[in-house]
């Protein structure tokens, strides 16, 4: 025989009598779990509640684990002489108790790929359709505040200028800096094995003014960007703010996307400007480290030699990677959910989805203007 505090265990044979002669309660689960932790598996069980004066959701669940693992190891418990009320709390615990499912694996045929190719397809249609729904969204508001500008709100435009472009300055700068500097160094490199080092300008200028300063800066933005429209919007909808706004008779979508994405629409292709500067400059400082092709020589050949289409190329993106990456960031946070991991999760796959939506549309372009000899 072994006694507790409050627990009386007897063994007979293969089976082994517990009584319970206090409450089993959230205070004293712990003892009384050590307790029937220590009697053999292989011992069928029976519980005795009658002395029990007090049993609260703690115990019961104890009572209620403790019978199922054991069922599960094989061995019986019993338990006795509970009263109506425990016996009620032991059966509503019991069912409350969660019930593992065990899904078999599908075995892989044909049906079961095309299905799967088959369902991804179909919700990639529907998320490119959703995208698209957004941005009809986006430009009919537009329009709208074109025709009536006192609906404009020209307040959170300036504000979301501040933050998509004027915060955004210093990194896009240093990026396309240290960019210039590598492109020039590693140019530097290759070309002065075959005596062509003054070419360097022509690959720096090319590289940053067609592709690398507005792309870069794209990626830059709309990982800053992106994430911060979900997160502001996302945040709105957790906190049922939108649907306050629309209690009030606001427009969520000119109240929140017309004002952001229009916002980048203006200040990606100034952004994309002080990138190419930054990364010339950069170019030409390592090239004349490097190289000791003087600032002046750098200008002459970069004006002689380099066509002012590059330039063009390189800003005509701008717009298109800005609608993008609004319409990315908007759609995103309005998917979001009631709760915080559903914010994070759409905040992450708004950054995703639009650094990828950036580069597929770059390699779009370049496709484009390759055909068309630019």
């Amino acid at each position: 025989m072994t006694q507790t505090s409050g627990i009386q265990i007897d063994s007979d044979g293969d089976t082994t009598h517990v009584t319970l002669s206090e409450g089993l309660t959230i205070r004293n689960i712990t003892e009384s779990r050590e307790a029937l932790a220590r009697i053999p598996p292989s011992q069928h069980v029976t519980i005795d509640l009658g002395q029990v004066d007090r049993l609260d959701t703690a115990g019961a669940w104890l009572l209620t684990t403790f019978q199922k693992d054991r069922q599960d190891q094989g061995s019986q418990v019993r338990i006795t002489n509970a009263s109506v009320e425990a016996q009620s709390l032991l059966t509503t615990t019991a069912d409350a108790l969660p019930v593992r499912e065990d899904v078999p694996a599908s075995p892989t045929t044909l049906k079961s790929v095309l299905e799967t190719v088959g369902k991804a397809t179909s919700n990639g249609v529907g998320f490119i359709l959703a995208l698209t729904g957004f941005l009809g969204i986006f430009l009919s508001r537009l329009a709208r505040a074109m025709r009536h500008p006192q609906d404009f709100r020209l307040t959170a435009l300036v504000h979301h200028c501040q933050e998509v472009g004027l915060k955004a300055v210093p990194i896009v700068a240093l990026m396309a800096f240290l960019i210039g500097v590598v492109l020039a160094f590693q140019g530097a490199s290759q070309l002065r094995q075959f005596g062509a080092e003054v070419f360097v300008v022509d690959l720096i200028a090319i590289s940053i003014l067609r592709e690398l300063g507005i792309l870069l800066t794209s990626i830059i933005v709309a990982g800053r960007t992106a994430s911060a429209f979900t997160a502001a919007i996302g945040s709105m909808k957790m906190r049922e703010e939108i649907d306050a706004m629309r209690t009030l008779g606001l427009d969520p979508a000119m109240v929140l996307f017309v004002p952001r994405i229009l916002a980048l629409l203006l200040m990606l292709p100034i952004l994309g400007l002080i990138a190419n500067i930054a990364g010339l400059f950069g170019g030409a400082l390592m090239a004349w480290i490097e190289l000791g092709i003087s600032p002046a020589m750098f200008q002459t050949r970069l004006v002689e030699g380099t066509d002012v289409n590059h330039v063009m190329v390189g800003l005509v993106k701008a717009p298109v990677f800005a609608l993008l990456i609004g319409v990315v960031g908007c759609h995103a946070g309005m998917q979001v959910k009631s709760n915080a991991e559903s914010l994070g999760r759409m905040t992450s796959s708004s950054v995703v989805t639009a650094i990828f939506a950036v580069i597929v549309a770059d390699a779009l372009f370049s496709i484009f203007f390759a055909s068309l000899g630019i």
